[in-house]
C-alpha cells in the first residue's frame, strides 16, 4: 500500500501516545468512514463504560475497512471524539486503539472533547480516512 508514516525526529515520540505525525498517501483511492460510536448491529450500546463503546465504535470501522478491503494499517487519518473529556478518559481509549492498530502503526489521530454526541448514551465517536489500492 502506498502509505508513509512520518515522524521527524525534530518532533516528540508521537508513537508513546498511539499516533503519527502525519501520513503520505501515494496514489490509490481514498475511503471515508462515517463516525462510529458504540452501537452494535442490534443498536446496543454500553452506556456509561467509555472501554465498552470506544472498543465497539472500533469493531464497526474494522467492519468497514474490511469491506472495502482495507485493515486499520491503511488508516491515513483518526478523529477520535470524546463526551466531557478530561485528562483520565485518555488512557482508557488510547488503550482501545492501541489494541485497534496491533503491529500497524497509527495514523494520525486527533482527539476532541465535545459536550455531546447524536444521543446521549454515546460516550465516544471515531471516524477514518484510509487509502485503497487503485
Amino acid at each position: 500500500m502506498p502509505i508513509e508514516r512520518l515522524n521527524p525526529p525534530a518532533l516528540y515520540d508521537s508513537l508513546q501516545f498511539g499516533f503519527s505525525h502525519a501520513t503520505v498517501q501515494h496514489g490509490g483511492r481514498t475511503l471515508h468512514l462515517a463516525g462510529q460510536v458504540g452501537w452494535d448491529k442490534e443498536l446496543n450500546v454500553a452506556a456509561g463504560d467509555l472501554a465498552a463503546q470506544t472498543r465497539q465504535a472500533l469493531a464497526n470501522l474494522r467492519t468497514v475497512l474490511e469491506a472495502a478491503g482495507a485493515s486499520a494499517a491503511d488508516i491515513v487519518r483518526l478523529r477520535t471524539y470524546v463526551v466531557d473529556h478530561e485528562p483520565a478518559k485518555l488512557g482508557i481509549v488510547l488503550q482501545e486503539v492501541g489494541a485497534f492498530y496491533g503491529e500497524a502503526m497509527p495514523a494520525p489521530n486527533t482527539f476532541i472533547g465535545v459536550q455531546a454526541l447524536a444521543l446521549p448514551d454515546f460516550l465516544v465517536e471515531i471516524e477514518a480516512i484510509a487509502a485503497l489500492p487503485d
